[in-house]
C-alpha cells in the first residue's frame, strides 16, 4: 500500500515565471483542525493578559513593519507583482493599521443601564467569539491579512490565518514578525489550499473570507450552519459614472489608474465606464490616451503603473474577455517574459457579454453610453455585484441626490474607485458582500458578539 505526498504550495513570481519563491508541502485538514485548537487553547490566555498587553503586542508589530518596510515590499513585489510604489504603499498602510488597532484594546466594550423599576444593575458587554480562522487573497498580501487579524486580536481573539498560496511567502514573514510579539498559538499562518481552508471554515469561532464569490458563498453556507459569525468579501463589477460637466481630463486620469494600476487586480478596480450624454466623445478620447499611456513593465520599476498578471490563467481570461471586441486602447500581450497584457478599453459591447456580468479580474473596462443620469444608475445597477461607483461630475446636487439610488456600498465622488480608508467600513451589496462590515470600529463589532447582564441584589424580591 502506497501513501500519497501531500499537495505542494507553490508561488512564482508573476514578472519571471521560473523564479520559484516557495514550494512547501499542504499541511491538509486535520492539521488545520489541530491548528485551530492550539488557538483556541491560547486564546484564554490572551484575553485575560489585559488591554495594555494587546495594545503593546499590536503597537509592536507596527513598528516591526515599520522597520521591514523595505524587504516587505521587495518581497510584495516579487511573489504577487505588485508594483514597487504601490507595494511600499501598502505596507506603510499595513503598520498604519496595525498601530489604528493597538488603540482598540482601552476603548469600551459595553454600557451601564438602568433597571425599569427596582435596585440591580443592567449592562452589556462585549467579548471575543474565540478563534478567528481568515481566509485572504493574494493581492493586498499584508494589508488585507492585518485588516482581518488586527482588529481580532485587539478584541481578544487568537487567529488562524489561511492566505491564498500565491501569497503564502508574504503570509509567512507576516507571521514571523507578529509571533514575535505575541504569545505562541496567539497568531498562526496556515499555508494551503481549498482543503484546509474547508477545515478551517469548519473549525474556527468566527470567520473572515475575502476572495471570488463563488467561494465566498460556499464559506458563507458552512458558516452560517454552524452558527458561527460569518463576513465574506467577494467580488466587483464596478462602474465610474462621468458626467457631461466633468473635468474630463481629471476623470481620464482617475478611471485610467482604476482600470490599469496593478494590472486591475483589485476588487475594487473599475471595470465599466458609463458615460452620460456629451461625455462620451471627450472621454473617449481622454481615456483612450490615458491608458496608452500608463506604464506597464516590471513591477520592480518604482515608474511601473501595470505589472504583469498574477497568472498564465489570469493573462489568458483577460485576452478571452477582449476577443472579439473593438479596442480603443490595449487589446495585446506582450511577449516579455511574465504574464503582461496591456492595459484595455473596449467599447460596443454586446448586451450578456461576460464584461458586463462577470468580474474579469485585468486591466481591461467596457465603455458604455448612458442617455442622463438615471440611465447611468440602471446601467450601474445591472449586474450582480454592488461594491463601489466612482462619480465624476462638478455637480454637487447630483453627486448627493441623484445618486442615491446606486447600489453599491461605496461610492467615490471625483475620486478612483480604487483605494480604502481603514478607519470607515468597507463592503458592498448584493454579490459583492454578506455579512457585517470590515474595518473600522465595525471590525471590533463583527469580531465580538454581545451580551447583556441583569444584576439584583441578593435578596431582592
Amino acid at each position: 500500500m502506497t501513501t500519497a505526498a501531500p499537495l505542494a504550495i507553490t508561488s512564482h513570481n508573476p514578472a519571471d515565471p521560473a523564479e520559484v519563491l516557495l514550494r512547501i508541502p499542504a499541511p491538509g485538514a486535520f492539521e488545520t483542525v489541530d491548528t485551530v485548537e492550539h488557538a483556541r487553547a491560547a486564546q484564554p490566555g490572551w484575553l485575560l493578559g489585559g488591554a495594555a498587553a494587546r495594545s503593546a503586542a499590536l503597537g509592536a508589530v507596527a513598528d516591526a513593519i515599520d522597520a521591514a518596510r523595505v524587504e516587505l515590499a521587495e518581497l510584495a513585489v516579487r511573489e504577487v507583482g505588485k508594483p514597487l510604489t504601490e507595494a511600499r504603499a501598502e505596507v506603510a498602510r499595513t503598520a498604519a493599521i496595525w498601530r489604528y488597532y493597538a488603540q482598540a484594546p482601552y476603548e469600551p466594550v459595553g454600557a451601564v443601564h438602568e433597571t425599569a423599576a427596582g435596585p440591580g444593575l443592567l449592562f452589556s458587554r462585549r467579548r471575543p467569539h474565540g478563534v478567528a480562522g481568515l481566509i485572504t487573497p493574494w493581492n493586498f498580501p499584508f494589508a488585507i491579512p492585518s485588516w482581518k487579524a488586527a482588529p481580532a486580536l485587539a478584541a481578544g481573539n487568537t487567529v488562524v490565518l489561511k492566505p491564498a498560496p500565491e501569497a503564502t511567502a508574504c503570509a509567512l514573514r507576516l507571521a514571523e514578525i507578529v509571533q514575535q510579539v505575541v504569545p505562541a498559538g496567539v497568531f498562526t499562518v496556515l499555508p494551503g489550499g481549498p482543503t484546509e481552508g474547508n477545515a478551517l471554515v469548519s473549525a474556527a469561532d468566527v470567520v473572515s473570507f475575502t476572495g471570488s464569490t463563488a467561494v465566498g458563498k460556499a464559506v458563507a453556507r458552512v458558516a452560517t450552519a454552524r452558527g458561527v459569525p460569518v463576513q465574506a468579501e467577494m467580488g466587483g463589477l464596478n462602474a465610474a459614472v462621468v458626467l457631461p460637466d466633468a473635468d474630463i481630463e481629471q476623470a481620464a486620469a482617475h478611471i485610467a489608474a482604476s482600470i490599469a494600476g496593478y494590472a486591475g487586480q483589485k476588487c475594487t478596480a473599475t471595470s465599466r465606464v458609463i458615460a452620460v450624454g456629451a461625455a462620451l466623445e471627450p472621454l473617449r478620447d481622454a481615456l483612450a490616451a490615458a491608458l496608452r499611456d500608463v506604464p506597464v513593465g516590471d513591477p520592480a520599476d518604482a515608474a511601473t503603473v501595470c505589472g504583469p498578471l498574477i497568472s498564465e490563467h489570469a493573462r489568458g481570461q483577460v485576452g478571452d474577455a477582449w476577443h472579439g471586441l473593438s479596442a480603443l486602447a490595449g487589446g495585446t500581450v506582450s511577449d516579455r517574459p511574465g504574464w503582461y497584457t496591456a492595459p484595455t478599453l473596449v467599447e460596443k459591447v454586446p448586451a450578456g457579454h461576460r464584461l458586463l456580468r462577470e468580474e474579469v479580474f485585468g486591466p481591461i473596462a467596457a465603455l458604455l453610453p448612458a442617455d442622463d443620469l438615471a440611465h447611468a444608475v440602471r446601467i450601474s445597477n445591472s449586474v450582480p455585484y454592488g461594491l463601489v461607483t466612482s462619480v465624476h461630475t462638478a455637480d454637487l446636487n447630483a453627486a448627493l441626490s441623484g445618486l442615491d439610488g446606486l447600489d453599491t456600498g461605496m461610492i467615490r465622488i471625483n475620486a478612483p474607485s480604487t483605494g480604502v480608508d481603514f478607519h470607515l467600513p468597507f463592503g458592498g451589496a448584493k454579490a459583492s458582500s454578506h455579512g457585517p462590515r470590515e474595518q473600522g470600529r465595525a471590525a471590533l463589532e463583527f469580531y465580538t458578539s454581545s451580551r447583556t447582564y441583569t444584576l439584583s441584589p441578593a435578596g431582592a424580591t
